[in-house]
């Protein structure tokens, strides 16, 4: 996933050294060299006020958060370790969902609460994406891995209990150079993926290649760059030329990952509003990367607010000014997994942790929590047993939901990653 800040080593260890006081100034400079000329939408971090906002002026939209974890007070900026750790595993079970835009979720193997979280809250979700396929190349041709991964029963499972449609992720790995210039290669893509939905009973696939072609040059390649969106395209047109395995009335989808810009104004490998309207009607859905911030050598908030408008920004437009049938395709990426970043050292250090980590550290440190308005995000600071200095970004009520009400406000769907690293109860606000 993409990572988003830069700083000189030296700038970043001295405010490391400088504690939680400093660490805000990094997000706060680092935000403002990026956004300096962007005006952003102002959050009412107040529940209360942000329901009320949204029914004055969206009335016919608004859907309440779940009654029960409400009534319970929890979602609020002012949170503590004890009410954590005693309310994170209370959510009801595949209640129904409060939002009508699409909500697409991955589950990944080495991750296995996700199924769990897959079955138990199925209802909540439109999408879900288990991360189970890499096309590579393989001597001169393509190959297809992944299939071990593919629990049959699982799908069969999650059919019975609910309507989400089953998109496995697939990673395009293969030589970006060779396929792309090669039309047989570029057909054979195509072939494998598409019979590999058909054999398996898929609802279609998400394909994953953005990033890669960008991390090889390709899309600095004028041509390549118009090659790599007519595969993307085509391989669309395919899954949609083809009848769902399980309701013949119905078209196989297709959804594809894209990331965020990494400045302020569009690169060329950067994924753009031209990009999206070129693919608009062969694509179902683009799973929109808007995490991953910030990094171990600068420190700080998993998504900040300000960044992820920006993103939106650039892709769509005004949310006042948007193409509705088109923001409903691009799904805001939420992370569901947060960062226990060393802030203090030689060296920075630290990176992901998902909701059993963070619910040790609670336990273990009793942490005070802090509200970040400028990001959107609770953080806490903890020392370890070497003495270190840590600061923890994880998610909370109170921070999803004003992603939940951006994308509402927006009119876009959402996108998590993943649902097994986070926390029982964030499944209620969904």
């Amino acid at each position: 996933m993409a990572r988003r800040r830069r700083s000189s080593a030296a700038e970043s260890l001295k405010r490391r050294n400088d504690g939680y006081e400093s660490l805000c100034q990094v997000v706060q400079q680092d935000s403002d060299r990026r956004l300096i000329t962007i005006f952003v939408i102002f959050f009412i971090v107040i529940p209360a006020v942000s329901i009320a906002v949204y029914k004055v002026k969206f009335a016919d939209r608004v859907i309440q958060t779940e009654s029960s974890i409400r009534q319970k007070g929890i979602v609020k900026t002012d949170i503590n370790f004890q009410e954590i750790l005693t309310e994170h595993s209370k959510a009801s079970e595949n209640s129904t969902r409060h939002y009508d835009y699409p909500v697409l979720a991955y589950i990944t193997p080495w991750n296995s609460k996700g199924y769990d979280m897959a079955k138990i809250f199925n209802s909540k979700f439109t999408h879900l994406s288990p991360v189970w396929y890499d096309l590579k190349s393989q001597g001169s041709g393509l190959v297809l891995e992944g299939r071990h991964n593919a629990d049959k029963g699982w799908i069969q499972e999650l059919r019975s209990r609910g309507n989400a449609l089953i998109l496995p992720r697939v990673v395009l790995e293969a030589i970006p150079g060779e396929m792309l210039n090669k039309k047989k290669l570029r057909e054979k893509a195509i072939s494998l993926i598409v019979t590999e939905c058909k054999e398996m009973e898929y609802n279609g696939i998400v394909l994953e290649s953005w990033s890669r072609w960008a991390a090889y040059g390709v899309l600095h390649d004028p041509d390549l760059r118009k090659m790599a969106l007519k595969f993307v395209k085509q391989l669309g047109d395919a899954l949609h030329s083809t009848s769902s395995p399980r309701n013949n009335q119905q078209h196989m989808q297709f959804m594809y990952v894209v990331g965020p810009p990494r400045s302020e104004k569009l690169q060329m490998y950067d994924f753009g509003p031209e990009d999206l309207q070129f693919l608009k009607d062969s694509v179902d859905g683009f799973s929109l990367m808007t995490y991953d911030f910030s990094n171990p050598q600068n420190p700080g908030p998993n998504a900040p607010v300000k960044w992820i408008d920006l993103t939106l920004k650039l892709l769509l437009g005004s949310s006042n000014n948007i193409d509705s049938n088109i923001a409903r395709k691009v799904l805001l990426g939420i992370n569901f997994y947060g960062n226990d970043f060393v802030i203090s050292g030689d060296s920075g250090g630290g990176g992901a942790i998902t909701g059993r980590d963070y619910l040790a550290l609670l336990q273990k440190h009793k942490p005070t929590f802090r509200w970040d308005k400028e990001s959107g995000e609770h953080l806490f600071m903890y020392r370890d047993d070497k003495n270190i200095k840590h600061a923890v970004f994880y998610p909370t009520l109170m921070s999803i939901l004003l992603r939940l009400e951006n994308a509402r406000l927006w009119g876009i769907g959402i996108s998590i990653w993943e649902i097994g690293q986070g926390l029982d109860y964030f499944f209620d606000l969904l």
